[in-house]
């Protein structure tokens, strides 16, 4: 299946934070888009790995995405090495995605910052011919696949970013598909432990960190994101 944007997690429900709102826009215009959690997050401190992959694909259907897979890589454990690295290069030559939106490159999870650069160098590697490679239940050898770019989502630290884009009328879509993990969010009548993502105010931040995007940008809501490399435009009138 060939995807217009893979977007890539350490943990369900990564995505839907860092960039639910732009995939859900470019969806409404008709790009495929697929998502590929590497963990079932089961080391987090609310509900578990079971209740976590239920969630993800109800998220899934909310925001319409056309594929989601999760690695099964260990939560917390997983490393940045020719094993895993291997095993991404299989999805990114089968998908042969032209974006690739990961993890932020430094946040407060291990994980991310990691996840992050685990993604990053799989998509260089996955460009090389000499990395040879079979998907799951093939026989043929894999072509090599580099994407156009890579994109880095903000996560909990409030990083600069190097894009901004706007997501006005796609903040709904959004916070449906993030509340669709009932165990990891604000709930009132929960009997769960707290963490730093379980507070109202966290939900709350969601929306406010978009709209302090937007502000910037003259929308009403936006979504960052740091790059690799120096993007790059025809025209000076491309930019708004």
């Amino acid at each position: 299946m060939k995807l217009d944007i893979l977007a890539i997690g350490a943990h369900p429900d990564d995505v839907e934070l860092g960039c639910g709102a732009t995939i859900a826009k470019e969806i409404a215009n008709g790009k495929k888009v697929g998502i590929i959690d590497l963990t079932r997050g089961e080391l987090g401190t609310r509900g578990t790995a079971e209740t976590r992959d239920s969630e993800s694909f109800n998220a899934a259907k909310l925001l319409g995405v056309h594929t989601r897979i999760n690695m099964r890589f260990a939560d917390g454990f997983f490393l940045n090495d020719k094993a895993h690295q291997i095993e991404l290069i299989k999805m990114i030559r089968f998908y042969k995605p032209e974006i690739v939106i990961c993890n932020s490159i430094e946040d407060r999870h291990i994980d991310h910052g990691k996840g992050s650069k685990l993604v990053s160098d799989a998509c260089f590697l996955s460009g090389l011919k000499k990395i040879e490679t079979v998907h799951k239940g093939g026989t043929t050898i894999q072509e090599p696949w580099r994407p156009k770019v890579v994109y880095h989502y903000i996560q909990w630290k409030d990083l600069e970013p190097d894009v901004v884009v706007d997501v006005s009328g796609f903040m709904d879509k959004k916070m449906d598909a993030i509340l669709a993990y009932k165990t990891q969010f604000f709930d009132p009548n929960s009997n769960e432990p707290e963490t730093p993502i379980s507070s109202k105010n966290f939900t709350d931040s969601i929306d406010y960190r978009a709209r302090n995007l937007g502000r910037l940008i003259g929308v009403e809501h936006a979504e960052g994101f740091t790059v690799e490399r120096y993007p790059a435009v025809e025209s000076l009138f491309d930019l708004k």
